[in-house]
């Protein structure tokens, strides 16, 4: 495989592993851009907030379907202001029922979503974090890039121990404003409280509690784990890099990446 050749890279991992780091070694190694289903789930949800629908969106779920109501219902109920980009729209109420009720987001919608957004970039030119999270979207993934025509070249899968994954994410803070992440040992904030770029006071994710790391610490090893045997099995280049360095450095995490692809390019 040419340097050159390479189209999209997988970046899998534990939350909190340290894959982050890792994906920006290969933005800039193989001249990539990032997608997250942060990201694409963020760009639907807004398209239909702009459409300024203001009620219970529990009004679009078919309870005894136990799914949505039928497209032309569900058209009729958001009104003329959603026209426009009804699809996305439509897309976007989807995606923010579940995130917005807390619940998991099914695999046929994120894969819908994942589609159409990796659609506009032809399907090329990724590292992608954050998909695929379960068996069913490594299909999914697999079985679109077989009709699409396009390649997924490896997958970086950055280890790490949970103890180790647990101090960082009690540690890290984030800058509301600019989203530059910090951590209070390893690289802390001006007085452990303000962004050095921009200023802004820094904060704790919602999500970095105890509880809530276990839980996905959890989700890793019955959802993920499984997705990662079903790529291996169907032959994609896996990659191990460590996700704890002993000394934390630009040049040693772009070593620890490039060490380990390097074994596989030309």
């Amino acid at each position: 495989m040419k340097r050159e050749d390479v189209q999209n890279i997988l970046v899998m991992g534990k939350s909190g592993a340290g894959k982050q780091s890792r994906i920006d070694v290969l933005l800039e190694e193989f001249g990539l851009e990032q997608l997250s289903t942060g990201e694409i789930f963020r760009y639907y949800m807004r398209i239909f907030n702009e459409c300024g629908f203001k009620g219970d969106l529990a009004q679009f779920w078919d309870s005894d379907l136990d799914w949505f109501r039928d497209v032309v219902d569900i058209v009729e109920m958001l009104g003329e202001n959603c026209k426009g980009r009804m699809k996305e729209v439509l897309m976007g109420l989807k995606a923010k029922y579940f995130v917005d009720s807390g619940k998991y987001v099914p695999d046929r919608i994120t894969n819908s979503l994942f589609k159409a957004y990796f659609s506009r970039s032809n399907y090329r030119c990724k590292v992608m974090d954050g998909f695929p999270r379960t068996p069913g979207q490594a299909k999914f993934l697999m079985e679109l890039a077989s009709r699409k025509k396009f390649n997924i070249d490896f997958a970086i899968l950055v280890y790490n121990s949970d103890e180790s994954i647990k101090e960082r994410l009690l540690g890290r803070r984030i800058c509301p404003k600019c989203k530059k992440v910090y951590h209070l040992e390893f690289e802390p904030p001006t007085d452990g409280r303000y962004c050095i770029a921009c200023g802004s006071e820094v904060i704790i994710r919602s999500d970095d509690t105890e509880e809530k790391i276990r839980s996905r610490l959890n989700e890793f090893t019955e959802k993920t784990e499984p997705a990662i045997e079903y790529l291996k099995n169907n032959n994609l280049k896996i990659l191990s890099v460590p996700g704890h360095l002993d000394l934390f450095t630009p040049e040693n995490v772009r070593r620890s990446v490039m060490e380990q692809v390097e074994k596989i390019l030309d």
